[in-house]
């Protein structure tokens, strides 16, 4: 599985990123999962993301403008499975 963490840098993105790491952490060993940060504008508008933080989890989006908690995140990678 791979979580890609869309942003330029700010506070919210790197949280999101540091977030999406834990709840990674913590599904691991049973799920393998590739947590990236992407800073590519361009990426962004391809995927439709206006607002940062976004978060794409297996090239779908998720979320957009928000600061999920690790729970959250949890969740989603659940529902992606």
């Amino acid at each position: 599985m791979k979580i890609e963490v869309l942003g330029t840098g700010c506070r919210r993105c790197d949280d999101l990123y540091e977030n999406a790491r834990i709840a990674a952490s913590q599904l691991a060993p049973a799920i393998d999962i590739e947590v990236t940060k992407v800073a590519d504008v361009n990426y962004f508008v391809q995927k439709g993301v206006f607002v940062t933080p976004g978060l794409v989890i297996d090239g779908r989006v998720v979320s957009t403008g928000k600061l999920l908690s690790v729970e959250e995140i949890v969740q989603c990678i659940r529902e992606q499975k």
